[in-house]
C-alpha cells in the first residue's frame, strides 16, 4: 500500500506530490547479566511493533508476555493486517484472559506497541501501553515519550513526591499498577501520532529505559545508523550500564521511497504476524559478559525482509 505524505495543515509538510512511505525495522532481545530467564518478548509485522515484558518467575512471566504478543499476531493475521484500534483492546483482552488461565492469575506482563492505521486524510501511529513498557518517537532530533509508565513511582512523580532523577533508583520503580493477566486493571492507555517521512519509533522493555536515560537514548537514535545496527546500539550500552533486567528493544524507521540506503529492499507482499523471544542461541550471539564488557558482540536476530511499503 502506497500512502501519500502530503497533507496540507503540517507547515512541515512541502509542496512536491505525494511520495509512497515505507518502514525499515530492527528489533532485539537479551537476558540481561544478572538474570536466568529472559521473560520478555515482541511481535513484529508489517504494520504492528509490540513490546511485553512479563513478570511471575518460574517462567510464568515467560508464559505470559509470549500469550500477549501471540494473541496481538494470531488477531493480526486473522484480519489479515487490517486492524484497528478497538480490535487492539479486543485482542489485549482475549491476552488478559488466556494469561489468566494459563497461569491461574499469577502471572502479568506488560505490553506497549503501535499500529501502523491508514486514514482518508494520511497514517498515524496508533500507541497503545499497559504498564511500564514504553513507546518514543524520535523526530528532528527530539525524543518524545508517547506512552505514560503505570507504575508507583510515576504516580509519584506525577503527584511530586519525587524528582525525575529518583525515577531510576527508586526502590519501588519495578511496581507497576497496570498488567495483563494480573490484577484489576489491564485497560490500555491509547494515543495517537502522524506519521512523516525521517520518523523513528522506538519500543522496549524497562530493561532498555531503566538502564539509560532519555538523552542517552536519544544521542544513540540520532546517530545516523540503520534500525538493526541502532537496536544492538541500544542493547550494548543497556548492559554496559548494568544489564539488570532482560532488555528488548524494537526500532522502526519512516523513510520515504528514494532515500532507502544501499541494500534496502522495500518488499510489496505482506509478512506474517510472527512472535519473537529471546533463545538461548540468541543469547550466545549477543556474546556479552561482565569480564569482556569491552567486547560486546551483539547480532541481533534480523528479518529476512526488515522492510514494508506502507
Amino acid at each position: 500500500m502506497v500512502a501519500s505524505a502530503e497533507r496540507p495543515d503540517d507547515p512541515r509538510e512541502s509542496d512536491q506530490e505525494p511520495a509512497g512511505l515505507y518502514l525499515d525495522y530492527g528489533y532485539g532481545s537479551h537476558v540481561g547479566l544478572r538474570r536466568e530467564l529472559n521473560e520478555d518478548s515482541s511481535v513484529i509485522t508489517d504494520t504492528l511493533f509490540a513490546v511485553a515484558d512479563g513478570m511471575g518467575g518460574h517462567e510464568a512471566g515467560e508464559v505470559a508476555s509470549a500469550l500477549a504478543v501471540q494473541t496481538l499476531a494470531d488477531g493480526w493475521n486473522r484480519a489479515e493486517g487490517r486492524i484497528s484500534r478497538d480490535q487492539i483492546q479486543t485482542f489485549l483482552g482475549e491476552a488478559d484472559q488466556r494469561i489468566r488461565e494459563a497461569t491461574d492469575s499469577k502471572a502479568g506482563t506488560t505490553v506497549s506497541g503501535a499500529l501502523l492505521e491508514d486514514h482518508e486524510d494520511g497514517l498515524s501511529w496508533v500507541v497503545f501501553n499497559i504498564g511500564d513498557s514504553r513507546t518514543y518517537l524520535f523526530e528532528q532530533g527530539e525524543l518524545r515519550q508517547l506512552t505514560r509508565d503505570h507504575s508507583q513511582v510515576q504516580d509519584m512523580f506525577d503527584s511530586g513526591l519525587i524528582t525525575a532523577e529518583e525515577l531510576h533508583s527508586h526502590p519501588q520503580r519495578n511496581v507497576i499498577t497496570r498488567a495483563l493477566g494480573a490484577g484489576d486493571m489491564w485497560d490500555a492507555d491509547f494515543t495517537t501520532s502522524a506519521v512523516r517521512a525521517g520518523q523513528r519509533l522506538m519500543i522496549c522493555s524497562d530493561g532498555l529505559s531503566g538502564e539509560l536515560t532519555d538523552p542517552e537514548i536519544a544521542r544513540i537514535l540520532g546517530a545516523g545508523r540503520n534500525a538493526q545496527d541502532t537496536v544492538d546500539w541500544l542493547i550494548h550500552q543497556s548492559l554496559r550500564a548494568g544489564g539488570r533486567d532482560n532488555v528488548t528493544v524494537v526500532v522502526v524507521d519512516v523513510q520515504q521511497q528514494g532515500d532507502q540506503q544501499p541494500g534496502d529492499q522495500p518488499t510489496d507482499t505482506a509478512q506474517q504476524g510472527t512472535q519473537h523471544q529471546d533463545t538461548a542461541q540468541q543469547d550466545a550471539a549477543h556474546q556479552d559478559t561482565a569480564q569482556q564488557d569491552a567486547a560486546h558482540q551483539e547480532t541481533a536476530q534480523q528479518d529476512a525482509s526488515p522492510h514494508s511499503e506502507v
